[in-house]
């Protein structure tokens, strides 16, 4: 779902994530298909993310991951299906 109420400073691009997170670009596509990262909104092409909801679901995802969990499974886990 796309939102467009925040400020700008509160959104962070896929390319800012890798910078910020030290992840790869694929890393960042491969969680946004699987429903862990979620666009809020498109700046021309480029894809926003919401910062604070980035640096959370990160964390949990890498706790997650070092625990044992497959990717499949912390969605199920964060989106509580």
């Amino acid at each position: 779902m796309l939102m467009h109420r925040k400020s700008n400073s509160s959104f962070i691009s896929a390319a800012e994530i890798t910078q910020k997170f030290h992840i790869t670009y694929q890393a960042v596509n491969h969680y946004t298909n699987l429903g862990l990262l979620d666009v809020v909104t498109k700046n021309g092409n480029v894809r926003m993310y919401d910062r604070g909801e980035v640096r959370r679901r990160l964390e949990k995802i890498t706790q997650l991951v070092r625990e044992g969990y497959s990717l499949r499974l912390i969605r199920k886990k964060l989106t509580g299906l």
